[in-house]
C-alpha cells in the first residue's frame, strides 16, 4: 500500500467505510447491485477516456489466491462501485487496471503505483491521496468537477473564506474574468486542484477588506494570522506554481481524509513530527492552541512541519498506534515517527494538567531538529520536558520498565 501505517488495516478500514456509508442511508444509498466499474484494457481504454468527462481508475495488483486479500480486493471494489453509482448522473467513468494482466495500457497512462487512484480530467491526471472510502472519493472528485478558482463577492463569502484556517489556500484581485493575469491564476490552480484552495474577487470591497491591491495574489498557509503576498505582480501561471510548490509544505497541518497520504508521504528525511489532540476536549483544544503558537513563531523554517491528528478523526488508526508505541493518543501527546520503520519518541506530558509552554515546546522541537532528540534511541520510548532551570542540552529521559515488551515489528 501507499504507506506503512496505512496498510496495516486496510481490510478492516474499508469495511467500516462501507457500513457507514450503508447506514447513512439518503447520503449514501446501499450498493444496488448494478455492476458499474470498468475492466478497463487494451481494447477499451480509449473509449472510456472519450466516453467520460473525467475517469476515475483504481491500479491495483493482481488478484492473490490468499482469501484475506481477495477479501480486501472486493471490499475496495465495493468502494468503487458505491462512488459510480452515487455520481452515476455526473459523467464520470470508474475502472480498474490490473498491473500483471493490463501492464501494457498502464505503461500508456502512466499508472505506476499498485493500490492508487487515478483521475483523468481534460489532459490533466490527477492522483488520489486520500482515505480510500467511498464518502472521501466521491467528495474529491465533485470538487474536481468545480471551477479551480472560486469566486469571493461579498462579505458573507468572505466571512467563510476567513474561517478556514486549515487550509491552504490563495486569493487575488482581478479587474475581471477576462483579465489576462485572473486566466493565469486559474490555469495556476489547476495545478494544485482540489488539494489547494484558490479564490478570486473583482470586488472592490472585498479587495479592500483584504487589503489586496489589483493583481496582487496573497497565500494563507495554515493556523498563520496572516497571509504572505507573492512578491512581484502581475503573475504568470509559472510565477505561482513556482511560489506554491516552493511554500506548500506547512508549518503545522491537519492530517484530513483527502490526502492523508500525500501528507504522510511528504515527511523530512523519513521522519514526521506528529501532535495528537482532540479539537473539541478542552486539554486538547489549549495543546492546539500551543501548537499554534509555535509554528507561528516558527513559520520560516523551512525544516520545521508538524502534522497534527484529531482522533476522533482516525479513531481506528489511533488505536492502532496506541498499541504500537504505548502511548495514550486520545490525549494530548506530540512525539517524532520514523516513517521506515515505525519506530517514534514521544515527549513526556504525564499530567493532563501539566502541558508543556510554547517555550517548553519549541525547545523539545529544537532538540528534534538538531537531532539531540530521534527514534535511534529505542530504550527513551518517550522523553520529559527539560527543567528550565537545567542546561539546554540536558534532557531527562523517562525511566521505562518494560521497554522489551514495547518493541513490536509492524507488518508491512
Amino acid at each position: 500500500m501507499k504507506a506503512l501505517w496505512f496498510s496495516v488495516l486496510p481490510c478492516l478500514f474499508l469495511l467500516l467505510a462501507c457500513l457507514a456509508l450503508a447506514e447513512e442511508g439518503l447520503e449514501f444509498p446501499s450498493f444496488d447491485g448494478k455492476d458499474r466499474v470498468i475492466d478497463i484494457n487494451d481494447r477499451n481504454y480509449k473509449k472510456a477516456l472519450k466516453r467520460y468527462d473525467m475517469l476515475c481508475l483504481l491500479y491495483h495488483e493482481p488478484l492473490s489466491s490468499n482469501k484475506e486479500l481477495q477479501k480486501q480486493y472486493q471490499m475496495t471494489e465495493l468502494v468503487l462501485e458505491l462512488a459510480a453509482q452515487v455520481l452515476e448522473d455526473k459523467d464520470i467513468g470508474f475502472g480498474m487496471v490490473d498491473s500483471q494482466d493490463d501492464s501494457k495500457v498502464a505503461k500508456k497512462l502512466g499508472l505506476e503505483e499498485e493500490g492508487s487512484v487515478y483521475i483523468f480530467k481534460n489532459e490533466r491526471v490527477i492522483e488520489f491521496d486520500g482515505e480510500l472510502s467511498a464518502d472521501t472519493l466521491v467528495e474529491f472528485l465533485l470538487d474536481l468537477l468545480e471551477d479551480p478558482v472560486e469566486l469571493i463577492s461579498n462579505a458573507l463569502e468572505l466571512r467563510a473564506f476567513d474561517r478556514m484556517e486549515e487550509e491552504t489556500r490563495l486569493i487575488g484581485y482581478f479587474k475581471g474574468e477576462d483579465s489576462e493575469y485572473f486566466r493565469a491564476f486559474q490555469e495556476a490552480a489547476e495545478h494544485f486542484q482540489p488539494y489547494i484552495k484558490f479564490f478570486g474577487t473583482f470586488d472592490k470591497g472585498v479587495a479592500k477588506e483584504l487589503t489586496l491591491k489589483m493583481n496582487e495574489v496573497d497565500f494563507y498557509e495554515p493556523f498563520m494570522d496572516e497571509p504572505v503576498t507573492i512578491p512581484g505582480k502581475p503573475h504568470s501561471e509559472e510565477d505561482i506554481v513556482e511560489f506554491v510548490t516552493a511554500h506548500r509544505r506547512p508549518t503545522l497541518r491537519k492530517l484530513r481524509a483527502e490526502d492523508m497520504f500525500e501528507t504522510w508521504e511528504d515527511d523530512m528525511e523519513g521522519i514526521h513530527i506528529v501532535a495528537f489532540a482532540e479539537e473539541e476536549d478542552p486539554d486538547g483544544f489549549e495543546f492546539l492552541e500551543i501548537l499554534k503558537e509555535v509554528a507561528r513563531d516558527n513559520t520560516n523554517n523551512p525544516d520545521l512541519s508538524i502534522v497534527w491528528i484529531d482522533p476522533d478523526d482516525f479513531p481506528l488508526l489511533t488505536t492502532y498506534w496506541e498499541k504500537t508505541f504505548k502511548v495514550d493518543l486520545f490525549k494530548p501527546q506530540i512525539g517524532v515517527v520514523n516513517v521506515t520503520d515505525a519506530d517514534s519518541v514521544w515527549l513526556s506530558m504525564p499530567d493532563d494538567e501539566d502541558l508543556p509552554s510554547a517555550e517548553e515546546l519549541e525547545d523539545w522541537i529544537e532538540d528534534v531538529l538538531s537531532g539531540k532528540v530521534n527514534t535511534e534511541d529505542d530504550d527513551e520510548d518517550v522523553i520529559a520536558v527539560a527543567d528550565d532551570d537545567d542546561d539546554d542540552d540536558d534532557i531527562d529521559d523517562f525511566d521505562d520498565e518494560d521497554d522489551e515488551d514495547e518493541e513490536e515489528d509492524v507488518d508491512n
